[in-house]
């Protein structure tokens, strides 16, 4: 359902590769979630638990986490690995999208 979700939203889609003993991985969570609210109408995000899912995790190269893609129409148009606030996240997600 991944692959599907990924390709056929019609928004673009942040990924969140994760994991719940993850500390940075949990300090970003409250920005996700303001960013999701914040571009319900523009962005998706979802999230992976890397634990849960070794082989999406092993196929898109997740060494380290967290890890952010950010796909449209189904290809990868940038990644970022490591913790990020809110305001760099909404940058990075602004500047990756072109807006």
């Amino acid at each position: 359902s991944f692959d599907i979700h990924v390709s056929r939203a019609g928004f673009p889609v942040l990924v969140d590769f994760w994991a719940p003993w993850c500390g940075p991985c949990r300090m970003m969570a409250p920005g996700l979630d303001k960013l999701a609210g914040e571009r319900r109408s523009q962005l998706q995000v979802a999230k992976v638990n890397t634990d849960e899912n070794p082989q999406l995790s092993g196929r898109y190269g997740i060494r380290g986490i967290p890890t952010l893609i950010l796909f449209r129409n189904g290809e990868e148009i940038a990644r970022k690995t490591g913790a990020l606030d809110s305001a760099s996240l909404d940058h990075w997600v602004s500047q990756s999208l072109g807006a």
